[in-house]
């Protein structure tokens, strides 16, 4: 398995394209034209796919994603770090790293 760099606040992450996204029963699911693989992103997961329409800094999404769901911003950075890495080994974002 790829082991990706620690993240840090600054860095810019952005969803790739070539995914097929529909909204099931509240719920995201997905799938990869490139690989064939389907992915059930779940409601928060959705959540933050939607978010990553556009380019945002691991710090601005911790910022949206703490206050719409009443979560400590430490406690959602650290799950949605480990969701990012994740979307990054299945190779489903881009994530540019600040220094």
């Amino acid at each position: 398995m790829t082991t990706t760099k620690s993240m840090n606040g600054e860095d810019r992450v952005m969803r790739r394209e070539g995914n097929l996204v529909s909204d099931m029963g509240g719920e995201k699911v997905m799938m990869s034209i490139h690989t064939g693989k389907y992915y059930n992103l779940g409601s928060t997961g959705g959540r933050i796919w939607d978010l990553l329409s556009e380019e945002r800094t691991l710090s601005e999404l911790v910022e949206v994603l703490a206050s719409e769901y009443d979560i400590e911003p430490a406690v959602c950075r650290e799950q949605v770090v480990q969701f990012l890495d994740h979307l990054t080994q299945e190779g489903l974002i881009d994530v540019t790293y600040g220094e």
